[in-house]
């Protein structure tokens, strides 16, 4: 069926609108890119605000790890292991027994030692015995010797009473022959007591030596039986201080050398933290300066501290084998520091940290004695 209106006054077709809110008004292209710079330069604004007041003063460094001084426990002493009285990861207190040696050869030693003391002890009461003895002796020869020299003035005397009467004949030469030999004989008696005075005398220094040798040997006995005592009381190991029991390698049955490590003692409730940072960020760092931990294992929970030294020289002058920059060729390294800090642990959190744990680590140089301020 045709039209009734003639071709060239058919009605025009009107041009398709957009899709969406009839009649709105595209943005145009500028708006949005001056939309996005005013964005990012109020972005780049508060950063540069936050890096000028705060950023540049933070040093970080995720060449961090958390430490504890642990102690070894090895034995003193070398034996078979008679019993283990700690389990694997076991806290225990300081001085806590933690293994057993077998004692039957080190109570057998000190058993020993100890009857060596006595027979020594005998030794010695024997020297003083024979010693206060010879005082005796030098008093019997010293009274002894009084009696002689009393023989003898008494022998003198009659002699010369009877000489002047055996020269004017009131006396018989033979009265005078007799009193003269009593006279030498007495004489004779004297030098006898007098040198048994000196013999007993001289005894007395040999008896001094005799005692102090028994006492000499009393005391090398003491300290043999002082070391057995030490050597089975080192039969018992114990731990030396508090802590969580780590790497135990101790079995019944086995044979322990002296200084064999048998198990570790780490005191995880002393943990502290040593960051390496870099030669050229350490300018600023003092000892007090705050410190914010970031624990790779306790992510969102961070940790305070501050810091409690510096090294005294770089990683690399402590290791085995220290550089010689003064041989051959040379290529500069940045070095690092190590940086010992102090943690402010809560205890929800202790359970979860173990030393070698890796962590991040944020020095604000505003604090502190000496520090940096904006």
């Amino acid at each position: 069926m045709s039209s009734d209106r003639p071709l060239g006054q058919q009605d025009q077709l009107k041009p398709a609108q957009a899709p969406g809110v009839p009649g709105e008004k595209r943005r145009s292209p500028k708006r949005v890119l001056l939309s996005l710079g005013a964005i990012a330069g109020f972005a780049a604004l508060g950063w540069g605000g936050h890096w000028y007041w705060v950023g540049q003063y933070i040093e970080t460094t995720d060449d961090a790890y958390l430490q504890a001084d642990s102690m070894t426990v090895a034995p003193k002493v070398g034996g078979y292991i008679a019993e283990v009285l700690v389990a694997d990861n076991q806290q225990v207190e300081a001085g806590q027994p933690v293994a057993r040696l077998d004692h039957g050869n080190y109570q057998a030693a000190a058993d020993q030692s100890a009857a060596t003391v006595q027979a020594r002890q005998a030794d010695v009461a024997r020297a003083q015995a024979d010693l206060a003895q010879q005082d005796a002796s030098i008093a019997q020869a010293k009274a002894e010797l009084g009696g002689a020299e009393a023989d003898l003035r008494h022998a003198r005397g009659q002699v010369q009473r009877y000489a002047p009467l055996a020269r004017s004949g009131a006396e018989t030469q033979e009265r005078l022959a007799d009193l003269t030999n009593e006279q030498s004989r007495a004489s004779a008696t004297l030098t006898a007591k007098q040198a048994a005075l000196r013999a007993a005398q001289v005894k007395v220094g040999t008896l001094q030596a005799q005692l102090q040798q028994a006492q000499a040997q009393l005391a090398v006995s003491q300290a043999s039986a002082r070391q057995s005592d030490i050597d089975l009381q080192d039969t018992v190991l114990t731990s030396p201080i508090a802590g969580r029991v780590a790497d135990r390698s101790v079995r019944v049955g086995q044979f322990a050398q002296p200084g064999t490590r048998l198990m570790t003692i780490v005191p995880v409730q002393s943990l502290y933290l040593t960051a390496n940072f870099k030669e050229t960020q350490i300018g600023a760092m003092r000892p007090g300066q705050t410190v914010t931990v970031h624990v790779d294992a306790l992510p969102g929970q961070d940790l305070t501290g501050h810091i409690d030294s510096l090294s005294p020289g770089t990683g690399a002058q402590f290791a085995l084998l220290p550089p010689s920059n003064a041989t051959g060729n040379f290529t500069k390294i940045v070095q690092r520091v190590p940086v010992r800090i102090v943690l402010d642990i809560p205890e929800a959190m202790r359970p979860a940290l173990v030393p070698g744990l890796s962590v991040t680590v944020d020095v604000d140089t505003r604090t502190g004695p000496g520090a940096q301020h904006g």
